[in-house]
């Protein structure tokens, strides 16, 4: 009977864990919707509140750091239950980093200004910059509930869009840059901005990578180098 009720509140323990991951996942897709949101809409109101609950998630993934700390002293877990708490440690200090992401944009936004003065275009990219980002997360975040890790390879493919869009969006910045000194402050801005958000897809392609190790016992196949390919754009000399 004892070793029952043991099993029962290990399970319980480790079942907490997951809903403290799956509740900070949901806050972070809220605070990167919403970083989003002000910037487009010059909202200084909900850029603000972005910026305050940054300090949710941070409560979050220190609350699971110790509980998963207190887990392994006490339960001394093995195997597929020592990678699901390695995991889940991991996997939280991602979406911390993903919240901190989202109120580096929602900083931005008073520096930025108002929209209505840049480019329509500007914000469309970034828009459609997040929307890649978070769907990368939402999937990512679904695979941890499933567990079907044999879906999890459009996390790779996603990744790769991300990249070609931020380079893309990189491009055309720098050249609003060029063609009006007024624009380098506002875009320089924005760059950041587009910057941040190409990061959250990485931090996705963290987590997607610290699933397949929980589920599998291996790290995910090398496929291809990570990072965008900004460093190879060159600015003509006028």
């Amino acid at each position: 009977m004892q070793s029952l009720h043991i099993v029962s509140a290990y399970d319980e323990e480790l079942k907490y864990l997951s809903r403290r991951i799956a509740a900070m996942g949901g806050h972070a897709e809220r605070m990167v919707e919403q970083s989003i949101l002000a910037l487009v809409n010059a909202d200084p109101d909900l850029a603000r509140k972005v910026v305050e609950d940054d300090a949710i998630l941070d409560q979050g993934q220190r609350e699971v750091d110790d509980k998963a700390i207190l887990l392994i002293g006490r339960r001394q877990p093995m195997a597929t239950d020592l990678r699901e708490v390695i995991g889940v440690i991991r996997i939280s200090a991602d979406l911390e980093r993903v919240g901190d992401l989202a109120k580096n944009v929602a900083k931005r936004v008073a520096s930025v200004g108002d929209s209505s003065m840049q480019p329509a275009s500007l914000y469309r990219g970034l828009e459609a910059l997040s929307d890649l980002a978070l769907t990368q997360l939402k999937e990512v975040l679904d695979v941890y509930a499933s567990r079907s890790v044999e879906t999890i390879g459009f996390v790779r493919d996603r990744d790769d869009q991300i990249d070609a869009m931020y380079t893309s969006l990189f491009r055309e910045l720098l050249t609003y840059m060029m063609e009006d000194p007024r624009n380098i402050s506002p875009c320089t801005h924005l760059l950041f901005c587009a910057k941040n958000i190409e990061r959250i897809g990485d931090h996705a392609t963290n987590i997607a990578e610290t699933i397949y190790f929980i589920v599998t016992g291996e790290q995910m196949p090398v496929e291809r180098p990570k990072g965008d390919k900004t460093d190879r754009i060159v600015i003509p000399a006028k």
